[in-house]
């Protein structure tokens, strides 16, 4: 059965390592919360990419990240010392407090402008052209992982508002202007354009 997810992080992990082995790349991040009833196997979306855990100890949990998820998500960047957002997987009965999320990045978005303003923090990011069509206004995205709503859509941009306890609990305080984030579009408008697009065809 797919995992599911929410898009409500539940803590920011901190990069142990990342580095190549034969079979895969390997990724430890150091956890404390998601680490709770964790069992080898189970699913943790991280920065919003679904991710399998392959160990884990008393602080840390290990992934194995293929070429290909790491060349197609902002894991690329990824660091030791880097904060990353995590969320376990959805459980039966569990509360949805954001939207449907996969954990299957769609594409790569990049930090144009992200300042304060007033209270809260603006974020604008530069999509793909050929993606922005899933981007409506007081639409669902979620942005590493992050369950947002979004406030500005354009033909090459969209933009988000982040409050402050988003801010506080997410790895969204280490981004600046430039930086990479993994973007998984609503689910829901995917759906409706392949049964739009079965219909016409």
């Amino acid at each position: 059965m797919p995992r599911m997810f929410t898009g409500i992080v539940e803590e920011t992990g901190q990069v142990v390592a990342f580095e190549p082995r034969t079979e895969a790349w390997s990724l430890r991040v150091a956890a404390r919360v998601v680490r709770e009833d964790l069992a080898a196997g189970d699913s943790i979306a991280v920065n919003g990419c679904c991710l399998t855990t392959a160990e884990f100890d008393g602080s840390s949990i290990r992934f194995d990240v293929l070429e290909e998820t790491r060349r197609l998500t902002n894991f690329s960047a990824l660091r030791a010392g880097a904060l990353v957002n995590l969320e376990r997987s959805l459980r039966f009965g569990g509360k949805i407090g954001g939207h449907f999320v996969t954990g299957h990045v769609d594409a790569l978005g990049r930090v144009e402008v992200f300042e304060p303003r007033g209270k809260d923090h603006y974020l604008r990011i530069a999509v793909p052209a050929e993606l922005t069509r899933y981007t409506v206004h007081k639409g669902s995205i979620a942005i590493d992982g992050i369950s947002l709503t979004i406030a500005e859509a354009t033909e090459r941009s969209l933009a988000v508002w982040i409050i402050p306890h988003t801010l506080e609990v997410t790895n969204l305080r280490e981004k600046r202007a430039g930086d990479p984030v993994n973007l998984e579009f609503d689910l829901l408008g995917k759906h409706v354009e392949k049964l739009l697009a079965t219909r016409s065809a």
